[in-house]
């Protein structure tokens, strides 16, 4: 054989079968076990399907790792965390007046129910559900009261519209959990019209706690004026009756009148005397002097 013939290659195509049939098993079993297994992430629910058909005997799966039948089963994810739905809608209240409304909606679907939900909506739930239920709420509570009582009633229509959106979404397996009124807009004349009114409410409550100021302080001003009536009828009456008891005296005893002069002399001789060197002083009455009387 020349040297420059290339050698015969021995091919064992026995163990060439063998392997490549091995390596189709080994595709074949990362393929099974990749279709046994099924992960439910954290906030989700897993829907558990039969040949597409939805499991409504077996409860939802839970977060976690779970074993289906390959090729048979399958599993559809759905968040039951809490989620969010924003939507402004624009009705007319009792009055006629144009109302823009924004409405927010925390919700959650119902994880014990899950599969309900996506047998009978599906995963659009939220376009086919929630968006029409919460317009047809809002325009419904909102032609219940006139445009001044969807302010200064504010919490009352919040509360109605959670009430009957909370009914309806329940219908359907969704779990409302608070409803919120971000924003309420009127037309600008209306607008104009309340500022006016409230402006008009605080002056008269103004002038009417101006008012019962000037009438406590009247009759503060008239107690007062009472009370020094009083004290001054109070101080005639103790002057009238020291003059009585003072004419009583005089008159039960004439020395009387001499006993007070001397209460109130401070003991000092006035400087200036009468005509006749005569000094003028107290008479002081004496046993004699009374014996002398008549």
């Amino acid at each position: 054989m020349s040297k420059y013939q290339n050698r015969p290659v021995n091919i064992n195509f026995g163990k060439a079968k063998l392997a490549i049939l091995g390596l189709i098993i080994l595709i074949i079993i990362g393929i099974m076990v990749g279709a046994s297994v099924s992960i439910v992430d954290a906030g989700f629910r897993g829907v558990l399907l039969h040949w597409n058909a939805v499991d409504v005997v077996d409860p939802p799966l839970e977060e976690g790792l779970h074993f289906i039948v390959p090729f048979q089963d399958s599993v559809i994810p759905l968040e039951v965390r809490t989620l969010k739905y924003t939507k402004a809608t624009t009705s007319a209240s009792q009055d006629l007046q144009t109302v823009s409304t924004e409405i927010t909606v925390n919700y959650h679907p119902d994880p014990s129910r899950i599969n309900y939900l996506y047998k009978q909506v599906g995963l659009d739930y939220e376009n086919r559900i929630i968006q029409p239920t919460v317009e047809e709420v809002v325009k419904q509570v909102t032609a219940n009261y006139n445009a001044e009582e969807l302010i200064t009633k504010r919490p009352l229509v919040k509360q109605d519209i959670q009430d009957e959106i909370t009914e309806r979404l329940s219908d359907f397996n969704i779990m409302t959990e608070i409803v919120s009124i971000t924003d309420f807009q009127f037309s600008i004349l209306f607008a104009q019209a309340i500022e006016s009114k409230v402006e008009a409410e605080q002056r008269a409550l103004q002038a009417e706690n101006d008012l019962k100021r000037i009438e406590v302080e009247a009759r503060q001003f008239e107690a007062q004026s009472f009370g020094i009536a009083e004290a001054n009828i109070a101080e005639a009456k103790g002057e009238a009756e020291a003059i009585n008891i003072i004419n009583q005296a005089l008159s039960n005893n004439p020395y009387y009148l001499e006993w007070l002069k001397i209460q109130k002399w401070d003991g000092i001789l006035p400087l200036v005397t009468g005509g006749g060197g005569a000094t003028p002083f107290i008479e002081i009455p004496t046993q004699e002097a009374d014996k002398k009387r008549p």
